[in-house]
């Protein structure tokens, strides 16, 4: 290689490698300071792309956990109302029994009546207040066999929605609870006329109450059951959205995260090389002064 002045070319190929090898380090000091294998579109776009899939997958499954923990609350909280629908109930045909024997006199009856109504009233308080998030849940409003979600308040039953897409064999089912007023059950005063279990006024009417009662009793506890199974449902949907946003996150992780010993092993490596690159940077700028001394001898 020719002595030079014009052209320093030992110079040149020592500041190539410099800003190499510069950029390399500060590509590793970026990685170890965030944890990340990518930061940027350029460290790997097909990777970032899948990551951001990954992530956004992620975070929808743990929405859908939050989902469906609220919505075996709102279920633990109809059932907790049907159980003191379920004691009033009790009550009402302890009172038909009473009523129905032959002991008690026309006023008696009238009086036991009265207590008997007041239960009646009582559940179909209870059916009417008990609600979740402002949804009324055991006034009929859930009991719909159809839903329609097109406008700003749903209507018919509940879709409890846990998955990260629109399919209802997979991201979603619906929560549908039976109208428990005293009416719907068929007993006190509200019930349709003709309904066995209107009133226990008379000897006669408490001993057709008897039947109509086990009946109430019966059709509430169907829907305390599907109550039952639609949470024992929603846990094991809640277990299974938790492992595939567990496994989910490592795949993710394995493309995204930095491994930090291979990164601190480059990061040295690229840090010897800037300092050499330097070192040999600056011995580079002076040998044209070679080329004064052969002048100035």
């Amino acid at each position: 290689m020719a002595l030079t002045i014009n052209n320093n070319m030992m110079a040149m190929n020592a500041a190539r490698n410099l800003s190499h090898s510069y950029g390399a380090l500060a590509t590793s000091t970026q990685r170890l300071s965030s944890g990340l294998r990518i930061n940027t579109a350029a460290d790997d776009a097909a990777g970032l792309a899948i990551r951001e899939l990954m992530r956004s997958d992620v975070a929808t499954l743990n929405q859908g956990v939050r989902n469906a923990n609220d919505a075996i609350s709102m279920i633990q909280t109809a059932d907790g109302a049907l159980q003191v629908v379920d004691e009033k109930l009790i009550r009402m045909k302890e009172l038909a029994e009473q009523a129905a024997t032959g002991t008690y006199t026309s006023d008696q009856r009238l009086i036991i009546d009265s207590e008997y109504q007041a239960m009646a009233s009582e559940i179909t308080r209870i059916a009417m207040a008990t609600d979740f998030n402002g949804i009324y849940l055991l006034n009929g409003n859930l009991s719909g066999a159809n839903y329609d979600g097109a406008g700003i308040n749903s209507v018919g039953k509940l879709k409890v929605h846990f998955g990260t897409g629109n399919s209802s064999a997979e991201d979603y089912y619906y929560v549908r609870i039976g109208n428990s007023t005293a009416s719907a059950l068929g007993v006190g005063m509200g019930a349709a006329a003709g309904t066995s279990g209107r009133s226990i006024s008379t000897q006669e009417m408490a001993q057709k109450a008897l039947d109509a009662i086990q009946t109430a009793i019966v059709s509430k506890d169907k829907i305390r059951a599907n109550l039952g199974a639609l949470q024992n449902r929603l846990e094991n949907t809640i277990s299974n959205l938790q492992i595939q946003a567990e496994n989910l996150q490592s795949a993710e992780s394995q493309i995204s995260d930095v491994d930090v010993a291979t990164e601190m092993t480059n990061f040295v490596r690229n840090q010897i090389l800037t300092q050499s690159a330097v070192a040999m940077l600056s011995q580079a700028n002076s040998l044209p002064k070679m080329a004064m001394q052969l002048i100035s001898g």
